[in-house]
């Protein structure tokens, strides 16, 4: 039978064919075709025959057709086929589907729904006719019956797509039916319905089966819905994510959650691939992805952006053309992040409103960590970010020091924030990914080198992360590191000191990185720039610090964590020891050179020697010897000569050109600090054992010899004169001459070993009474010299102050000495203190030395002197230091003392009162983490039983009892009179308590107490002293954001503010309301003025962080009218906050402008802030426009703040115009009788459109909140215009007449240039009012 279709097919015409066909039954030719299927022989050409003869134009034949057809379809999903045989008839079946009529398609392609519907597909194979039956149905033109009503086959289809979304996809077919859409010609629409039902199947989907899946969807996003497409996948990857964190089981999602991690960063990481890929196909994909997460950026910064979506912005940074936007885009999400993050710190009222969210720093460290699993088309991204970051927000060129104290202004706090994420990113990306680490390390030094004259401290501590992190692993990159060291000798000094110190392990690994940097300082030894060689004196101290000779004393501070690196620098210990000590002494030669050198390159090495000393004590025989044989050739040995010292030796003369060749201060001091640690740490383990009895005899030799040099320097230094130094009074200081020069370096290097042996003497004293005479003879020198240097220098003061920065004593001497001072009761040690507690100037000498010292940490981070670099001594000592100081200004007031006797100067109280005001800001700078511990070591009690119970006592409680002691002292000097008022006192116990009050938790008892006491000083005392007042209000602005919003304090404020300087209209009289009494006719203006005005423009600041926020929100939420809707309700309490607040302000500003301010920066600033008030009001209407249309209606607490508006601040912001216009006409006719040159008119013009620049502004500023409000009123059908007044009529006529006799009268009063001046300046203001306009 078979044979006769195909024979028949054949011949050219089809009837024999179709009457054949006739004749046989239907189950007849279904049952043929099975059988040649499945033996797979010519099914296909029997097939073809059969179509051929069932012709679509006979209804038989068409039946027959679509019988077939249908039992094809059948076959091929039984899976009873060859796949060829499968494939060959899935083709002939493609090729005969556009023959078929419409409704013949339409019931086709209603039985692959009800399969897709029932999951009655057995392999899907079938599922390839699908696009090709619904695309010819959208060519038919003809209606098709569609219920009651017909539809066209381009609406039939466009049905069946939908009914085929709207039912159940089986998990299984999900992909083949996502790939098939893609061969369907679709409108818009139709994508949108596919797209949708694509995306709800992801959560339905195992892991693995969802890459492919998006990848046909980024193939189908090509004819629209990009946007959907790529929000979908973010949002459901989010979820994943978060869901993912949280652990937690028993969701929609458990099969996702219940995957290990690394599976799913894997699926996370293809899919970012598939997206990238898709991107670089269709660069409209990737606009639409960078679109998509700015708009939801608009409102919050942490829209919309997550690990998965960071991860695949840093991805697409590989493409050219999205890298700069990406990244600036990440760059200002990551700062804008921190800048919400403070502003949330700062403010309860905000913390009320807002839920803490995850920040976006957070997540992008967290894309760091999960790129290890093989995310390497991230790291690139990462490794660019980092560097945009750290480039883009280190620290800025400042003034040398000062780098530090500014960069903590609280603008700059964000940008601190994004370099040290863009750094700790770099670290991490590191860390993880081998390939980068050489780019990673090259950028560094390439920026380390390059930008010499910047600051580039954060890259500096950078590369020490790195080094330390692996030292073994950067031996591979050591060419690089080399290759830097060419550069030191063109490098600052500061540079030098902090590259040698990162990369020092790097030189215990290496050796021939250490032999090429020794190369590189030899040479920079002898090198021309005086910076140079300081760099080379600085490379080898750090060289001799690191590595120890042989039977050194382990020192804590030593310990390299080099973890397996050290397994190949100790294998062969000993060996490296003796090596190390020939190479350390090969050094020593070297730096012997540079005694000959210029002074400051001396004093670098006497600044070192002690602490190489502490690091590497086999060494102390050379270095001792060397600083001995320095000291000998300037000290006088003959016991009865004096001075004991040849100053004369220490100043050099090129012609008249004078300056110090010597710091024999400096050698004294290293000398004094090395022979202490000798006797306290080498002699002691020394008498211990009894061996090498000559050579320790030697050793000692000249330890004593030393001793004694420094003995007999103190005896005859204290028997000399000034005269023997000439430098009496009578002696030439002036700065122009070299005599004056040559003796004010003498003064300053007497004064230096003065001090030195004053630490010397005290520290060998063990509180004898004749050393502690000695000490006090000492001071008297001092004190006499530097007496006459401020006498002379007179004017030139500064130039000295900076001269005697640094004191000689150190950090420990000044700590011991307080204490034994102050705090000293031992019985046996009271005669011989008395001596020095007898001398007032000596005590206060003692209390500037540490404050010097306090200030220098400030500054610098550091102080000079043995131990100075390192913190945890510092902090030591200033524990030490802060009892002490404490105790003093607590137990002796100020009042007390200074009711005693009256000197000039502070007094010692004060001293000790602005000592502790450097020390708590300092410690809060640089020992956050150790508050706890500094603390605790206030505390007086030195029971060891209590103090192991208070250990868990919080830092609020002991705050709280740190506070009380300074509002007592406070409380005593506002109880006192008016005229016995300390001012500078008052001022440093508020700083104090200001600083302190940071350590409170604001949730706690204690931070309530401390702002309703400040609260209270504020309402009882009243002083007329500004900087008191200023200081004082400003704490209480700072305690109260953070209990609450300041508006209501800000509004009692205006009150008595109006009420002391009365009211603009001068018939008017004001009641006095008096909520504060520090508010009084001298402090109202400007200073309590200008800063409730900078509070309150704080307070707009934060109303309209928080509009944008729900503008952001209502934007995003107009997807759907629900949800736009339910965002509305959520946003209430939001939206009550900001009118309740802008009313209160309102209020505030309804005083304000109506106070009679007298002109200047209050007016100015008022004008300014009425504005912003203004720009605020606008923005609050426009949300409202936007948030109209869904809600259909606005607030009745909106109406109230409107018509309020209207009522109580814009009327009377026109009238404030008028009077300061008025003020400024008449300071202009007072210029004008005073019958000045045409000069003074002209500079009191221009100030006056100085100060009247805000005006135009702010008209403009009003204008435009009416314009909205006209808008809004006619989208919310309610009249929010009649409670505003028309604007008044700012247009002018020059009307003649008056015109004519104004200028009558001043032609009789003046002479006629006066006339001419005062005519231009007539025409000149109206033209000023018309740019008004």
């Amino acid at each position: 039978m078979d044979q006769k279709i195909l024979s028949l097919a054949a011949e050219k015409t089809t009837d024999k064919l179709q009457e054949f066909l006739q004749t046989l039954k239907e189950d007849d030719l279904t049952n043929l075709l099975q059988n040649q299927a499945v033996k797979g022989k010519v099914a296909g050409a029997l097939l073809r025959a059969i179509f051929k003869g069932s012709p679509c134009s006979e209804e038989a034949g068409t039946l027959r057709r679509h019988k077939i057809y249908t039992y094809c379809i059948q076959l091929v999903e039984s899976g009873d086929l060859q796949k060829e045989t499968a494939s060959e008839i899935i083709g002939l079946l493609m090729l005969e589907a556009h023959y078929f009529p419409a409704p013949l398609l339409v019931e086709l392609a209603n039985e692959f729904i009800s399969a897709v519907r029932d999951s009655s597909l057995v392999n899907g194979k079938s599922l390839e006719l699908l696009p090709i039956i619904l695309t010819a149905l959208a060519t038919k033109k003809e209606n098709l019956a569609y219920g009651k009503g017909v539809l066209s086959g381009e609406e039939y289809k466009k049905q069946l797509i939908n009914t085929l979304c709207s039912g159940r996809w089986d998990q299984q077919y999900v992909i083949q039916l996502t790939s098939m859409f893609k061969d369907v010609p679709l409108s818009a629409e139709e994508v949108e319905f596919v797209v949708e039902k694509a995306l709800s199947m992801f959560s339905k989907m195992n892991l693995q089966e969802i890459p492919p899946l998006v990848y046909q969807l980024l193939v189908l996003s090509s004819k629209g819905s990009r946007k959907s497409v790529l929000e979908g996948i973010t949002a459901f990857f989010n979820a994943v994510d978060k869901q993912h964190n949280e652990d937690q089981s028993g969701d929609e999602l458990l099969d996702v959650v219940t995957v290990p991690s690394g599976e799913l960063r894997h699926v996370e990481g293809t899919i970012i691939l598939h997206i990238v890929f898709a991107i670089k196909l269709d660069y409209e994909l990737g606009r639409e992805l960078l679109k998509h997460l700015k708009a939801g950026q608009q409102g919050d910064s942490n829209n919309n952006l997550s690990p998965f979506s960071i991860a695949l912005l840093l991805s697409v940074t590989r493409i050219q053309r999205f890298q700069e936007q990406v990244l600036d885009f990440l760059k200002t999400s990551v700062v804008k992040s921190f800048k919400d993050l403070q502003l949330l710190q700062g403010s309860k009222f905000l913390q009320n409103l807002v839920p803490h969210r995850a920040y976006v720093s957070t997540m992008i460290l967290e894309v760091v960590k999960n790129s290890v699993h093989s995310w390497d088309h991230v790291t690139q991204g990462l490794v660019e970010l980092g560097f945009l970051l750290m480039d883009s927000y280190g620290p800025k060129k400042v003034l040398d020091g000062k780098a530090i104290e500014t960069s903590l202004s609280l603008s700059k706090m964000p940008n601190q924030h994004a370099c040290k994420l863009g750094a700790n990113i770099l670290l991490e990306t590191f860390k993880i990914h081998e390939m980068v680490r050489q780019e990673i390390l090259e950028q560094v030094l390439n920026r380390v080198v390059t930008r010499a004259s910047s600051p580039i401290s954060h890259f500096l501590d950078l590369l020490s992360n790195i080094v330390t992190y692996a030292p073994l692993v950067l031996q591979s990159c050591s060419s690089k590191v080399t290759e830097a060291f060419d550069y030191l000798s063109f490098l600052p000094l500061q540079t030098v000191q902090r590259l040698l110190k990162a990369v020092q392990p790097l030189l215990k690994v290496s050796m021939s990185m250490r032999d090429s940097l020794i190369l590189v300082l030899r040479k920079a030894m002898f090198a021309n720039q005086l910076d140079a060689r300081k760099s080379a004196v600085a490379g080898f101290l750090l060289l001799l610090k690191n590595f120890k000779v042989l039977g050194s004393l382990s020192s804590s501070q030593c310990s390299q964590s080099l973890s397996v690196s050290q397994v190949h620098v100790d294998v062969h210990g000993h060996y490296n020891s003796v090596a190390n000590e020939t190479f350390c002494l090969e050094i020593m030669d070297s730096l012997r050179r540079c005694l000959s050198q210029q002074a400051d390159v001396r004093l670098m090495l006497y600044e070192g020697f002690y602490d190489v000393l502490r690091r590497n004590s086999q060494l102390a025989n050379s270095i001792m010897q060397t600083l001995l044989s320095q000291l000998k050739q300037f000290y006088e040995p003959k016991p009865d000569l004096l001075p004991p010292l040849k100053l004369e030796a220490c100043i050099l003369a090129q012609g008249d050109k004078i300056s110090l060749q010597e710091p024999l201060d400096y050698l004294l001091c290293c000398i004094q600090h090395c022979l202490a640690w000798y006797k306290n740490t080498v002699i002691p383990l020394q008498q211990g054992e009894e061996e090498e009895e000559e050579e320790e005899e030697e050793e000692e030799a000249f330890y004593q010899d030393l001793d004694d040099i420094l003995e007999s320097i103190t005896n005859r230094m204290i028997k000399s004169e000034l005269e023997d130094f000439e430098l009496d009074k009578s002696a030439d200081f002036s700065q122009s001459t070299s005599i004056g020069i040559k003796n004010n370096i003498c003064a300053f290097l007497v004064m230096g070993v003065c001090e030195v042996l004053i630490e010397y003497n005290f520290s060998i004293s063990n509180f004898s009474k004749n050393k502690l005479e000695d000490v006090l003879s000492l001071f008297m020198c001092y004190k006499k010299l530097s007496d006459i240097l401020n006498e002379k220098a007179g004017k030139g003061k500064t130039k000295m102050a900076s001269k005697t920065n640094d004191s000689f004593l150190s950090m420990k001497c000044v700590s011991g000495l307080l204490t034994a001072l102050f705090r000293d009761s031992i019985q046996s040690h009271q005669e011989s203190l008395s001596v020095l507690r007898s001398n007032n100037e000596f005590m206060r000498y003692a209390v500037n030395v540490a404050l010097q010292k306090v200030q220098q940490l400030k500054e610098t981070g550091h102080m000079s002197g043995p131990d100075g670099q390192n913190p945890d001594k510092i902090f030591q000592n200033l524990c030490d230091i802060t009892r002490v100081l404490l105790w003093r200004y607590t137990s002796i007031p100020t009042s007390v003392e200074e009711s005693g006797k009256k000197e000039k100067g502070k007094s010692i109280s004060l001293l000790c009162l602005e000592g502790l005001q450097k020390i708590f800001s300092a410690v809060q700078q640089f020992y956050q983490p150790k508050i706890q511990q500094f603390l605790r070591a206030l505390d007086v009690t030195d029971k060891e039983g209590e103090e192991r119970e208070d250990a868990d006592v919080s830092v609020t409680q002991r705050t709280a009892f740190q506070i009380r002691q300074f509002q007592r002292s406070l409380l005593n000097l506002l109880s006192g009179q008016e005229e016995d008022f300390n001012s500078k006192e008052a001022v440093l116990l508020v700083t104090v308590l200001t600083s302190l009050s940071k350590l409170l938790d604001p949730s706690s008892p204690q931070f309530l107490q401390m702002l309703s006491w400040t609260s209270k000083i504020c309402k009882e005392n009243s002083r007329e002293d500004a900087l008191f007042c200023k200081s004082l209000m400003n704490l209480l602005f700072s305690l109260h954001v953070l209990y609450k919003s300041p508006v209501t304090l800000l509004r009692d404020l205006s009150q008595d503010i109006h009420g002391h300087l009365g009211d603009i209209d001068q018939d008017i009289e004001v009641e006095k309301t008096n909520h504060f009494a520090i508010v009084n006719l001298r402090m109202a203006a400007p200073t309590v003025c200008l800063l409730v005005l900078s509070q309150a423009e704080k307070v707009l600041e934060e109303v309209d962080w928080l509009i944008t926020k729900l503008k952001g929100q209502v934007s995003q939420e107009t997807l759907s009218e629900e949800a736009s809707s339910q965002a509305v309700l959520s946003n209430h309490p939001v939206e009550k906050a900001i009118i309740m607040q802008l009313g209160t302000l309102l209020t505030f500003f309804h005083e304000l402008v109506q106070t009679a301010l007298p002109s200047g920066s209050c007016v100015d600033t008022l004008l300014k802030d009425l504005c912003k008030m203004y720009i605020t009001l606008t923005a609050l209407v426009r949300y409202y426009l936007q948030v109209c249309r869904s809600s259909g209606g606005i607030p009745k607490n909106m109406e109230k703040l409107v018509k309020l508006s209207g009522s109580h601040l814009t009327p009377l912001c026109y009238s404030f115009i008028s009077y300061v216009q008025n003020k400024k006409s008449k300071s202009l006719n007072y210029t004008g009788e005073k019958k000045e040159k045409t000069a003074a008119i002209a500079t009191a013009m221009a100030r006056v459109l100085r100060e009247t620049k805000p005006i135009p502004n702010l008209i403009f500023a009003i204008e435009q909140y009416e314009k909205f409000l006209i808008h809004l009123s006619k989208k919310s059908k309610v009249n929010l215009m009649q409670h505003m007044k028309l604007s008044t009529s700012r247009d002018f006529k020059i009307k003649g007449n008056i015109l004519d006799m104004v200028l009558r009268e001043e032609g009789e009063d003046e002479n006629e240039e006066g006339t001419a001046s005062e005519y231009g300046e007539q025409n000149k203001e109206p033209a000023k009012k018309r740019r008004k306009k």
